[in-house]
């Protein structure tokens, strides 16, 4: 379902593909069932491509990994958290148009 560069996220690679990462992260945490999830894919798939090595996406899907989702508070999704320098510098919830992720992410790499 994801692109190939987007990253599908775990518990056990999360450290190092996020927190450790010299790029920008933007982190969707997203359930199969969840619609606006997945009318929010193809924009995180356009934006992995744009974006391709100068910032990355990483997908969680919160059923499979309630560990993470519960340590960072997520509680609606689809949430998208922005990581740099291992840490969160932006949150959005919900279904938010292209242009404002990329807003996100331009700020990020600054």
């Amino acid at each position: 379902m994801a692109a190939k560069n987007i990253v599908t996220l775990d518990a056990n690679n999360f450290s190092d593909e996020v927190l450790k990462s010299s790029q920008p992260v933007l982190v969707d945490f997203w359930a199969e069932w969840c619609g606006p999830c997945k009318m929010l894919g193809p924009v995180l798939d356009e934006l992995a491509t744009e974006y391709d090595g100068k910032a990355r996406i990483g997908k969680v899907n919160i059923d499979d990994h309630q560990d993470l989702a519960a340590q960072y508070g997520i509680s609606s999704i689809p949430t998208l958290l922005l990581f740099k320098g291992g840490q969160v510098v932006g949150q959005t919830v919900g279904l938010k148009p292209k242009g404002a992720l990329k807003q996100a992410i331009d700020a990020a790499l600054k």
